[in-house]
């Protein structure tokens, strides 16, 4: 009798093993089943390791790659500056551009469902449509002038990515033989935008302001001195020329480190870590699956001086360009953004839709009082200094950045911000690497794709 009851235990156990084990199986087969279909070794889908179907387009319609199963290989645009400036976008048949639509969303292209698998419904592939805009991208492509660097211009409103380039990049119809160091393909692979952190620069300061601005009472009334230099610890923080007296405002328009390296020491590393974290920084966005690089700071390297180093974009800060195209649409927002996306949508080759993507918004990434205070400073920033004659028709709010880097002599340019434009609610982040100046490099290279960006929509 015991052992009858023994083994009824054990086969009661094992049934719910079982059956634990079939519910995890099912909940995954929904979850995850379009990423197991999609799968390199399924023959059913690749031959020759080559994805066999669907298409890629633009937001417009435009064909950015096409399967041709007549000669089982991919066809891109007919012109060579689309095929470069959307290759971190579309991938190659390689599948070596990790972010690439050809090895991402391979699922969306094969139609492949939850009922009949990697067998869709009905026959054939799918229309991919990227949120991208091709000739904005080609735009932004040719601006780089091919320097190492990364444009990007999204929708704050909506999410949708317009423009998304990293430089260098290559022709996915004609791709190079990459040999390693070579420099001319230093990091080719990687999408600047999305998966890489940089040395921010003065587009720090922006985080630096915010945190003084909810931190130091009577902040903004205050007058600060700039001979040039101020020692804070044991570093000696120096700015370009002597700027002389100074409110916060003008701070910002003048990019004073003197005076943001203070306000950095003043404002205490916790406080800086907490802004940080608030505006999102720290954390991975998910652009429809791929998940970007993390910023990461130190702010108790160095002691009170590295403090002030970090405060003005240096030091061991390192930040990702998408996480600060998002946030300068925060401030621009009132607080909030829509979080970015690069899938517009999927369709039968006749046009019907298959899939809809919906907005879906940040957290609160800057108190909206802040926000509408930081985005006049910034639109300050290009009435008094930048130019409004370098952004005809533009009203654009920015903020600059001439970053040093371990990885090169030459400074890193940076520019980042927004339009405050009903019509064309965009933010932006550029980064041209070696550029040397943020407002003369970058910022013209983003006057030219938000032109763009303003005629194509």
């Amino acid at each position: 009798m015991k052992k009858i009851t023994s083994r009824t235990i054990v086969c009661f156990f094992l049934a719910l093993v079982l059956v634990a084990g079939t519910g995890i199986f099912t909940i995954k087969f929904f979850m995850e089943g379009d990423s197991w279909s999609a799968f390199s070794a399924n023959r059913h889908l690749y031959t020759n390791n080559v994805l066999n179907t669907g298409r890629i387009l633009d937001e417009k319609g435009q064909v950015l790659a096409d399967y041709d199963s007549s000669e089982n290989k991919w066809k891109y645009s007919s012109n060579a500056y689309i095929r470069k400036a959307t290759l971190h976008a579309v991938g190659d048949s390689t599948g070596m551009i990790g972010t690439g639509a050809m090895t991402r969303f391979a699922d969306k292209l094969t139609g492949y469902n939850v009922i009949t698998g990697a067998k869709p419904i009905f026959p054939g592939g799918r229309d991919l449509y990227l949120t991208l805009n091709a000739d904005v991208c080609q735009a932004a492509y040719k601006a780089l002038n091919g320097h190492k660097g990364t444009v990007g211009v999204y929708n704050y409103k909506t999410g949708e990515i317009i423009c998304m380039i990293s430089s260098p990049t290559y022709d996915p119809a004609s791709p190079p033989t990459i040999e390693d160091g070579d420099e001319n393909y230093e990091g080719v692979y990687i999408n600047r935008l999305l998966s890489a952190t940089f040395i921010p620069g003065s587009t720090f300061k922006l985080i630096t302001a915010t945190a003084a601005l909810e931190s130091i009472e009577g902040v903004e009334s205050r007058t600060f001195h700039c001979d040039g230099k101020v020692t804070i610890g044991d570093q000696v923080i120096t700015c370009s020329t002597a700027h002389g007296d100074l409110t916060l405002d003008q701070a910002l328009a003048s990019s004073c480190n003197g005076v943001f390296g203070q306000l950095a020491a003043e404002v205490g590393s916790s406080q800086l870590d907490k802004y940080v974290k608030k505006a999102g920084l720290t954390d991975s966005l998910s652009v429809n699956g791929i998940n970007t690089a993390k910023s990461s700071f130190d702010f108790n390297f160095g002691g009170e001086g590295g403090l002030a180093w970090s405060g003005i974009g240096q030091g061991k800060d390192l930040v990702n360009p998408c996480a600060l195209m998002v946030y300068s649409g925060a401030i621009a927002n009132g607080g909030t953004a829509a979080k970015p996306q690069i899938i517009s949508h999927t369709a039968f080759t006749e046009g019907v839709r298959t899939s809809l993507y919906l907005r879906h918004s940040t957290k609160e990434l800057i108190n909206p009082e802040t926000a509408a205070k930081l985005a006049s400073m910034m639109r300050n920033n290009v009435t008094s200094n930048y130019g409004q004659r370098n952004f005809p028709g533009l009203s654009i709010g920015a903020k600059s950045g001439t970053a040093q880097s371990d990885n090169s002599d030459s400074d890193n340019a940076w520019f980042t911000g927004f339009l405050q434009d009903n019509d064309h609610p965009y933010a932006f982040v550029v980064l041209v690497e070696g550029g040397g100046s943020g407002s003369k490099v970058a910022g013209k290279v983003a006057n030219t794709v938000l032109q763009a960006a303003v005629k194509a929509n």
